[in-house]
């Protein structure tokens, strides 16, 4: 087993030294000139990345562009500028791009320039020719619509420009109509050794930040080092909110509604937990969900009620019927969080149906309920197929209540949980491993701790294409966009919202484009949405998906775009990457197989963390190397 692992471990240097030849010498390029643009107007930030390098040798030089974005961005434009030329990425309906991907891998490339990175963020990567002296600039715009959360908004802007450069700066303004409540500004970057580079300013509803560290402040700030910055800044705000039916933004054709009234009173819940204890669970994860569930159990209010259930091939239960959440309940649901161990299979379908069994037992009127399963693995005993297993559970809740997955690590298949939950009005979360799982556990909780709506319908006088306008709960810190177009049948060029008592009409004016693209963003991501849920009758949402990523130059699953380079360079292909595929399986996997001696049929995961990258094969981990 010694020689084994030697010899894996002289394959794995070998593979790599020989990777590391083939990358781009730094040392012969300079960025001289890094900025980050970044403007938000209505929750929707349009962030521009500039990159001017130099070839400063006597011969050409492969120089690369390497960043990092938001997960939920869709990339809408690359550029090249070489020597006066020109160099704009083409985006096209995946078919149309597959010729070009095909002949890239056949040559060995990586074709697809984005990967997953981390939590919330992906990777573009792409390098190409520069001649003797000459200069590239590179130019990448993404887009996205900010998303509400405890009670605030996130524009994450990750730094990395792979050197300390003389000229860098970062960029953000923000337009918010409504008004700016308060805005920070944290992350990695935002350190004391980094405060004076940080300038910040805003008035009612306009805010300024400003980043700009010299060349030796790159060096030493805490996530920094002589290959420069490598890390977040982090703009957080939240707008004012008069109204109670929120507002509402025109354009000449189309409008968009941020919903979030103030002053709700909190919905009584009940809260079904079901908790895999499956034997892949063992040590760590389990305790960390044990801590991430006392944690929950304290914030529950005594109106409320609680069901817990554990299972492997069996199924345990702390008591057979929704409880209240009394103080001497809590003190026995700890305890019995606290003796949940490892065991067996995973009979997920059993679980998650008495999960449902006993929310659905006894509805309390006025209340709202909500089932949360938390598992590591595939469903191995039991019912295991996948779609039985989704048409059983959408049969048991039947739309009385949502019903939240959450996928602990990367051997999960998220994909299927994904799906259980959008088709029962949920949605699906990674937890990572990490040292902080138990806080994501428990913030994805808070999340959802404190419902204030129940069975939302949203309804437009003079509205029409509207994105989804119903929702079976709304939480206090959250909020509901939906957008749409105007009719011309009207005559006023306006829409109208309404409850039963009250009326808002459009309270300010965006330009047209700009509310096209958020009503374009918001269609597509839903349409997506949809497309997982639905086993068929699906053609005619996709087409209207690809149209509009096709319109707008998103690069969304259903689109590629094809990066052109000078004459006698390979053609590269940008796909928008899965959740959780940690490398363009082509590549690195490919790669880790040969040096496993793997065959091609070995299923093998594989994510990053800190630049390592950890594999495992049959649920066994194998290696950990340098990031490929």
């Amino acid at each position: 087993a010694t020689m084994k692992r030697a010899l894996l471990q002289i394959a794995l240097f070998g593979l790599l030294l020989a990777l590391v030849t083939t990358l781009p010498n730094k040392d012969d390029w300079d960025i001289y000139s890094f900025y980050i643009n970044s403007t938000v107007t209505s929750r929707y930030a349009t962030t521009i990345i500039t990159s001017r390098v130099a070839n400063r040798m006597d011969e050409s030089k492969e120089i690369e562009f390497q960043v990092q974005i938001p997960k939920n961005a869709f990339i809408s434009k690359f550029r090249m500028f070489i020597d006066g030329q020109v160099f704009d990425g083409v985006v096209k309906a995946k078919e149309e791009a597959q010729q070009q991907y095909t002949a890239a891998v056949s040559r060995g490339q990586s074709a697809g320039l984005v990967s997953s990175v981390g939590r919330t963020l992906e990777k573009f990567k792409t390098s190409v020719n520069v001649a003797a002296h000459k200069k590239v600039t590179f130019e990448l715009t993404y887009e996205e619509l900010l998303k509400r959360m405890l009670g605030k908004y996130e524009l994450q802007i990750h730094a990395h420009p792979m050197q300390p450069v003389k000229d860098f700066k970062v960029d953000v303004y923000i337009h918010e109509n409504a008004g700016i409540n308060f805005i920070e500004v944290k992350g990695g970057l935002s350190t004391k050794a980094l405060a004076n580079a940080i300038t910040k300013r805003h008035s009612k509803n306009k805010a300024w930040v400003h980043f700009s560290p010299t060349e030796d402040q790159q060096k030493i700030c805490d996530s920094c080092g002589e290959q420069g910055m490598n890390g977040d800044l982090v703009i957080v705000y939240d707008v004012n909110r008069y109204t109670l039916l929120g507002d509402i933004k025109r354009s000449d054709g189309y409008f968009v509604h941020h919903f979030a009234p103030l002053n709700l009173p909190r919905i009584p819940k009940n809260v079904v937990f079901v908790i895999d204890r499956s034997g892949s669970m063992h040590g760590r994860k389990m305790e960390q969900t044990r801590i991430a569930l006392i944690h929950i159990f304290n914030d529950l209010a005594e109106e409320d009620y609680l069901g817990l259930i554990t299972f492997d091939s069996d199924i345990s239960y702390w008591k057979r019927e929704l409880v209240q959440a009394s103080k001497e309940n809590l003190e026995s649901a700890k305890n019995f969080a606290r003796g949940i161990t490892d065991r067996g299979a995973t009979d997920i379908n059993e679980a998650v149906l008495q999960g449902a069994r006993l929310l659905s037992v006894h509805p309390r009127e006025g209340s709202a309920s909500i089932l949360i399963l938390l598992t590591d693995g595939d469903p191995t005993t039991g019912v295991t197929n996948l779609e039985i297993i989704q048409s059983n559970v959408k049969k048991a809740i039947a739309g009385k209540f949502p019903l939240y997955c959450l996928g602990f690590g990367f051997d999960v298949n998220f994909e299927f949980l994904e799906k259980m939950s959008l088709k029962n009005s949920g949605v699906a979360r990674r937890i990572y491993e990490d040292s902080d799982a138990d806080l994501q556990l428990k913030d994805f909780y808070e999340e959802v701790a404190t419902p204030l709506l129940t069975d939302v319908t949203m309804v437009y006088i003079g509205g029409t294409n509207l994105t989804k306008t119903n929702f079976s709960q709304y939480y206090n810190g959250s909020e509901i966009v939906v957008a749409g177009q105007i009719t011309d049948n009207n005559g006023t060029r306006s829409v109208t919202f309404s409850d039963t008592s009250t009326t808002v009409e459009s309270t300010g004016i965006m330009s047209e484009s700009h509310m096209q693209r958020v009503w374009a963003y918001l269609t597509v991501k839903q349409l997506l949405e949809k497309e997982l849920m639905l086993s068929e009758s699906k053609e005619e949402e996709m087409k209207k998906a690809l149209a509009l990523s096709l319109k707008y130059n998103f690069v969304t699953p259903l689109t590629s775009m094809v990066v052109t380079k000078p004459q006698g360079e390979n053609t590269e292909v940008l796909h928008k990457p899965k959740e959780g595929v940690a490398h363009d399986p082509q590549d690195s996997g490919l790669l880790i197989r040969h040096a496993v001696g793997a065959s091609s049929r070995t299923k093998i995961h594989c994510y990053m963390y800190n630049t390592f990258l950890y594999c495992f094969t049959n649920a066994k981990y194998f290696c950990k190397s340098h990031t490929f």
